[in-house]
């Protein structure tokens, strides 16, 4: 397998930026949502709120902090001032230096899960770790400005917004077994949008399980008809601890009730009246 180093100018550029983003990258990376936009609102100061945007934007893009927040590329700083409605960018040097910079980091790093990790690289595969321990692990490609996703990783974030399952560029190329989109198809036809949500879950699944147990799970569920993410589960758990599955419909309020009651003498009597007719 061929091994390149980086160059002089890459170990410069590392950690920051080497140019300013792309239009894509512009969208993708640093468009404030509603939930970005009340983090950033309550700030005193555009200097405030814009350093936060900038350090928020930032650490999505690079995927860590930079020593100066505010060493960014001027289209950067335009697109989050137009954003957050700041005409003026005086003052911001004082973003810079005062102590709210650290604070915001620190915010940053709580509310959204960034935390310090230690990559380490080996000749075939990248291994990271966090707080001693091991929590990912990948191939490693040595193509110059490759993209390896690891479809998994963002099923959390779809299970929040699975209707974009079928956009997630994470997801491209990733080839389920039939079973499971034949289950997708099941739950999408029965329950419509929530169960593009239940059929994500299910994917979530190969998160704890292996992904073969996950299909025969699915396979089963098909089955016996208890199309749902909690029939499979139940199944894969089952699966594990070599055990029959015990399935809870009452989970599925939308199938319909069947009532037996308990037969009694008297009721035969009417068969045999209406023998004798």
């Amino acid at each position: 397998m061929p091994v390149r180093f980086l160059t002089a100018e890459q170990r410069q550029n590392y950690g920051g930026y080497a140019g300013p983003p792309t239009a894509e990258e512009l969208t993708q990376f640093f468009y404030l949502n509603d939930a970005d936009l009340a983090l950033i609102a309550p700030r005193r100061g555009n200097h405030n709120r814009l350093g936060l945007a900038l350090q928020l934007t930032t650490v999505r893009f690079l995927g860590t902090f930079l020593e100066n927040p505010l060493a960014v590329p001027d289209t950067v700083l335009r697109c989050l001032a137009r954003q957050l409605n700041i005409a003026d960018l005086n003052g911001l040097e004082a973003y810079r230096t005062g102590e709210q910079r650290w604070d915001h980091a620190a915010e940053i790093r709580t509310r959204y899960g960034y935390r310090d990790v230690l990559v380490k690289g080996f000749v075939d595969e990248v291994v990271i770790f966090c707080d001693g321990a091991e929590i990912a692990r990948h191939e490693r490609s040595y193509g110059h400005g490759d993209f390896v996703f690891e479809p998994r990783h963002y099923l959390a974030l779809l299970e929040q917004k699975p209707g974009a399952l079928d956009q997630a560029a994470p997801l491209q190329g990733w080839i389920m077994p039939e079973a499971l989109s034949h289950l997708r198809r099941l739950l999408e036809a029965r329950m419509g949008k929530r169960g593009k949500r239940e059929f994500i879950q299910v994917l979530r699944l190969t998160e704890v399980f292996a992904e073969t147990v996950v299909v025969a799970a699915s396979l089963e569920a098909i089955r016996l008809g208890a199309i749902g993410f909690d029939a499979v589960k139940q199944l894969a758990i089952a699966r594990i601890e070599n055990r029959p599955a015990r399935l809870d419909l009452s989970a599925y309020p939308y199938l319909p009730a069947t009532t037996v009651a308990t037969t009694q003498p008297a009721d035969y009597l009417a068969l045999l009246s209406r023998e004798a007719a």
